[in-house]
């Protein structure tokens, strides 16, 4: 999964704490997981968090802990944990189950998880096309590997 920078989980985290008292609940972090295609409980969230509510800070860490992989000794990912992680990723993006990721696609999610404005002046098609090899307008497996690997780099 493609990392998201600080300002991307500002947004998220915005957009989640919906009464502005500066804390997410887990029930607010399980609707969004629960958006983006990852079914959890209340339970095995408590579990992992280790409370029943973050601030911008601890929901950071949860980003961090939970979404990039812990490395093995060399500094390097194992290949089979990244490949899987891409293909959830990539699930999560492919809405209709195609293989594909088509711009409409790219520009739900985004929009779901508050990373996407219509006023914003970004173009989908272009940035999908910096990653289309085949220039079929979209996105197969192996592109979007090809882009979380230049994304992460």
């Amino acid at each position: 999964m493609s990392p998201l920078n600080t300002n991307d989980l500002q947004q998220i985290f915005d957009k989640l704490d919906q009464n502005g008292d500066g804390f997410v609940s887990l029930n607010e972090i399980k609707l969004l997981l629960e958006r983006i295609g990852v079914q959890t409980s209340l339970d095995e969230l408590e579990s992992l968090v280790g409370k029943t509510s973050l601030d911008l800070l601890d929901f950071i860490f949860f980003y961090d802990t939970f979404v990039k992989r812990d490395q093995n000794e060399t500094g390097k990912e194992d290949v089979n944990d990244l490949e899987c992680d891409l293909s959830k990723a990539f699930k999560v993006y492919d809405l209709n189950g195609d293989g594909f990721i088509s711009c409409e696609e790219l520009q739900n999610v985004l929009s779901r998880l508050g990373l996407w404005n219509k006023h914003c002046g970004g173009d989908c098609k272009s940035m999908i096309n910096m990653y289309d090899s085949n220039s079929d307008g979209k996105l197969d497996f192996e592109e979007f590997k090809n882009m979380m690997m230049a994304t992460n780099s």
